[in-house]
């Protein structure tokens, strides 16, 4: 039986420390606030919404709602994230995808200050990511510690997306060796897949890489010692297609139409062959918000202390 991933517990650690880093600025006069624009009807984005507005309760950080219709047109957009860009309330800006269908999610999310791209998923930071420049966040120990206390002010400007690195972060905390194991991803989406095989691969796994195009899954998932699936198809995963002993982290999301929450694998079955395995809800998922609101903090720590010296990014 394997042992469940708790992110729920991961969670509130980081919260924990993200609430006494708000406070610390709160004694400086300032407030720390995130923006969150969403457009359009998804009810897996509304889902992260709400649970977002929660987060940010629990921590003190003060929200902004951007709220589009699915009529929204791409300027409407683009001006209100030009907006949010001038606004010194608004530290980070999370923009929930999809977006309406017709409008480019790349074109809103180029729009984003380096600086207030929290979400890590504009050209620059995805770039920074693939050239191995901004990996060394992944690194919270070692010859790494010195590195990230040394660049924690250049690295304001090139976050990490925060479901991949919630993924590293929950692998870690469980000490589940990364270094060395071979590591399937099924998905390629540049919020997930792509920085999370760049994250494994400087972790030093052996990554392959699936998505809906691959022939024979299952000849791929099987071979994997840590297999993570961000599709959003459920159901997609089962037994047969792990190995004794895998590590199994379910990022996909769906809502049904009761409004219940599910994942890519089905975990009745896997949970007895996995030696690992993430919960939907209660796995990924928290880790991800608490690394959004940490990734806020860090925004609002790396801007202010421009403008107050004794404050420490």
């Amino acid at each position: 039986m394997a042992q469940i991933m708790d992110g729920r517990k991961l969670a509130g650690e980081i919260k924990k420390r993200v609430k006494e880093d708000v406070k610390l600025l709160s004694s400086y006069g300032i407030d720390v606030g995130l923006g969150l624009l969403i457009a359009g009807n998804d009810p897996a984005s509304h889902e992260y919404l709400n649970a977002t507005l929660h987060a940010c309760d629990q921590v003190d950080i003060t929200p902004f709602q951007f709220k589009f219709p699915e009529t929204a047109s791409v300027n409407e957009l683009l001006n209100t994230v030009k907006s949010i860009n001038n606004d010194e309330r608004i530290n980070g800006l999370l923009v929930l995808l999809p977006l309406p269908r017709r409008i480019n999610p790349r074109i809103v999310v180029n729009e984003i200050l380096p600086e207030k791209d929290i979400d890590g998923l504009g050209s620059l930071s995805a770039g920074k990511l693939a050239a191995d420049e901004s990996t060394f966040q992944i690194f919270g120990s070692g010859d790494y510690d010195a590195l990230y206390k040394q660049q924690a002010m250049s690295s304001v400007s090139s976050f990490l997306p925060c479901t991949p690195f919630g993924v590293i972060r929950l692998l870690e905390h469980c000490g589940i060796k990364i270094k060395g194991k071979h590591a399937v991803v099924i998905g390629k989406s540049l919020a997930v897949g792509k920085p999370l095989s760049f994250m494994l691969l400087a972790k030093e796994a052996t990554v392959t890489v699936c998505h809906k195009a691959t022939e024979d899954l299952a000849s791929f998932t099987r071979q994997a010692d840590i297999v993570c699936s961000a599709t959003g198809i459920r159901g997609l995963i089962n037994a047969d297609m792990i190995k004794e002993g895998a590590t199994v982290v379910d990022i996909g999301i769906k809502v049904l139409e009761d409004g219940s929450i599910v994942g890519d694998v089905d975990y009745e079955s896997a949970e007895k062959k996995a030696s690992f395995i993430t919960p939907v809800p209660g796995g990924v998922g928290p880790v991800t918000i608490a690394m959004l609101l940490e990734n806020t903090v860090r925004s609002a720590k790396g801007s202010q202390s421009l403008k107050h010296p004794l404050i420490r990014g």
